[in-house]
């Protein structure tokens, strides 16, 4: 699980790197100030997700737990870097979409996890 949540940052950071080098022009690698806090929150985000340890990709989450400014933000970054992600990150690419079918039984866990808490 820890190895699969390293890997949903590692993706999430090289997405807003392509667009902030494409939008923002910094250099490859590189983040301007907005994007580097945008990386922040999506890092705190998932450390905080209450789905640990099933915790879905965010496309598939019942929650949405953004503020409004940065769920604009990161929609923006989502929208140009997935289409990009399979040519630059092959092997990460595949790792989420795979993520993403295993979802529904992620979130089942926790439904049961918690439905469990609640007798």
């Amino acid at each position: 699980m820890r190895n699969r949540i390293s890997r949903e940052k590692k993706t999430i950071e090289e997405m807003i790197k392509l667009y902030c080098n494409k939008n923002h022009g910094t250099k490859k690698g590189n983040l301007c100030y907005k994007c580097e806090l945008l990386l922040d929150y999506t890092h705190l985000r998932i450390d905080k997700c209450p789905f640990l340890p099933d915790k879905p990709t965010c496309k598939n989450c019942t929650i949405h737990c953004y503020t409004k400014n940065y769920k604009e933000d990161i929609k923006k970054v989502m929208k140009y870097s997935g289409p990009r992600m399979m040519k630059t990150f092959p092997i990460l690419t595949i790792h989420h979409l795979i993520d993403g079918i295993l979802d529904k039984k992620r979130i089942e866990n926790f439904n049961q996890r918690t439905q469990g808490n609640k007798k």
